[in-house]
């Protein structure tokens, strides 16, 4: 077979280049080169790095997936607690969904749980709650303010995580692979964990697709499992040796597949059958806690040793961060609390609260955190008001996109302040004189921060411009923010 002659004269890049000009050499280590070739091809990302200096190398994402309630964690309503039990006047009741909407009574619904002010920064969020994410309010910004288009989860949590609300996109890792390419060869550049036994919402995969991106930009999802990834280890029989020889062949015939149809998509199988090869020495070395010191469990506790809970995977974000991940998504399912909310958010924080902390803590002595950013929340709010009726000290909250919390931490992030504000009910975003506000993504406002902004803002954290990093597909171009989004430059360090 002649694998110098591919057809397509705009096709032409380093790797066909050295296999067309030596074709000598090219027949005498084949094997080597295709697998070399594939390793550049996954380095470089379509912008050749970073458009500027960027804060951040890589991104920590703590996804908790159902709809986290502010009301609880980070956002005080004194005065929804002095209302307990009381009618939500009409004009800050907002958006209502189907489940809400034929209740003869919309009660306000105070915490159950105390907060307080913590850090040198005075932070304030839940005392009964995070007793360690206390420990990092310094580090931490909390934005009160964020909003965004959909109320229903699956539209909701599409949206945070692609853009559009209709599946079908690239989501943010992908576009960041796409665009940044990775300094790790021998991982993916884009992993995904979801912790077991997970129940509520349900997660797709699609929302670590790569969409109409090339496949090899698609997250990488790790298991729990003794093998981490779905056929790592190779069967009985066959030894590393034999394998790399299969590939060498199969190769071949990639290759001449691709000399006759000219599909990027051979390549990018061939690219992913190179780093599957990679992956089964890499893997099993990033996955082995055993090397980790007892200090390391004395941070995380001892949860951390049983693999597939969140605190697990936070100690394995860690380890990835270490060996050059760009992006590092973890799903926590079950925030979706639409009754018997305080036991609820009570059991949920005693999973995550201590994992979240410790990866910000970890990561900050082993000096990781300056270019790390970490994400900590979900698709949406709660709302102020109890769907169903208030019972003793038990209620639910139904869904609110109107205005929600979340946090982030290092990777150019200024630590220990909380941006934005919300009305006394906690019901819409206000401005720091207390004036209501209509936030519309079609006009930024510096109070208000729309998920596009949120977007757009990490990638400036990476040194990428939002708007342009797009891509071609249909007769358009895409990109992330659509044709929104605007870095908000207030929390920025």
């Amino acid at each position: 077979m002649n694998h110098s002659s591919f057809l397509d004269p705009f096709a032409v890049n380093r790797r066909h280049f050295f296999k067309q000009s030596a074709t000598g050499i090219g027949g005498m280590a084949l094997g080597s080169m295709l697998a070399q070739g594939a390793a550049e091809n996954s380095l470089s990302g379509i912008l050749g790095g970073s458009e500027f200096a960027p804060k951040a190398k890589r991104i920590i994402y703590l996804f908790q997936s159902g709809g986290p309630s502010q009301f609880e964690l980070f956002d005080h309503k004194p005065y929804l607690k002095e209302h307990h039990g009381e009618e939500l006047p009409e004009e800050a009741r907002g958006r209502i969904t189907g489940m809400s909407a034929q209740q003869s009574s919309i009660p306000m619904a105070g915490s159950a749980y105390n907060f307080g002010k913590f850090g040198q920064s005075q932070q304030e969020m839940s005392a009964d709650l995070l007793p360690w994410t206390q420990k990092i309010a310094d580090d931490m910004c909390i934005m009160r303010n964020v909003y965004t288009d959909a109320i229903n989860h699956d539209p909701a949590i599409t949206f945070i995580q692609t853009g559009a609300q209709i599946a079908g996109r690239p989501c943010l890792g992908s576009w960041l692979s796409y665009g940044l390419g990775t300094d790790n060869a021998d991982l993916p550049n884009f992993i995904v964990m979801v912790s077991k036994n997970g129940r509520g919402q349900p997660l797709y995969s699609r929302l670590w697709s790569s969409g109409f991106l090339d496949s090899r930009h698609q997250g990488v999802q790790f298991l729990s499992e003794k093998d981490p990834v779905l056929y790592i280890s190779n069967p009985n029989g066959i030894s590393r040796k034999s394998r790399r020889a299969m590939l060498d062949k199969l190769n071949e015939l990639n290759y001449e597949q691709y000399r006759q149809e000219l599909d990027p998509e051979i390549e990018s199988r061939i690219a992913q059958y190179e780093m599957a090869y990679r992956m089964q020495a890499s893997v099993p070395e990033v996955t082995d806690v055993s090397d980790e010191p007892q200090s390391t469990w004395d941070l995380y506790g001892e949860e951390a040793k049983e693999p597939g809970t969140y605190a697990a995977n936070c100690l394995q974000a860690r380890r990835l961060a270490e060996r050059g991940v760009q992006f590092i998504q973890l799903y926590h399912q079950g925030w979706d609390s639409h009754g018997g909310l305080p036991n609820a958010v009570k059991g949920l924080c005693k999973k995550t609260d201590r994992g979240s902390a410790a990866l910000v803590m970890d990561l900050k002595q082993r000096g990781l955190l300056e270019d790390t950013l970490v994400i900590w929340g979900g698709e949406f709010g709660r709302t102020p008001y109890s769907q169903g009726l208030i019972s003793g000290g038990n209620y639910g909250r139904d869904h609110q996109q109107s205005c929600f919390s979340i946090w982030m931490a290092g990777g150019g992030i200024k630590g220990g302040i909380t941006v934005g504000q919300t009305d006394r009910y906690g019901a819409k975003i206000v401005r720091p004189s207390g004036e209501p506000i209509t936030p519309d993504k079609h006009h930024y406002d510096k109070d208000a921060i729309h998920v596009h902004d949120l977007q757009a803002t990490i990638f400036h954290l990476l040194g990428v411009d939002h708007t342009k990093l797009s891509y071609k597909f249909q007769g358009r171009r895409f990109r992330l923010t659509d044709v929104h989004g605007k870095v908000v430059k207030e929390i920025l360090a």
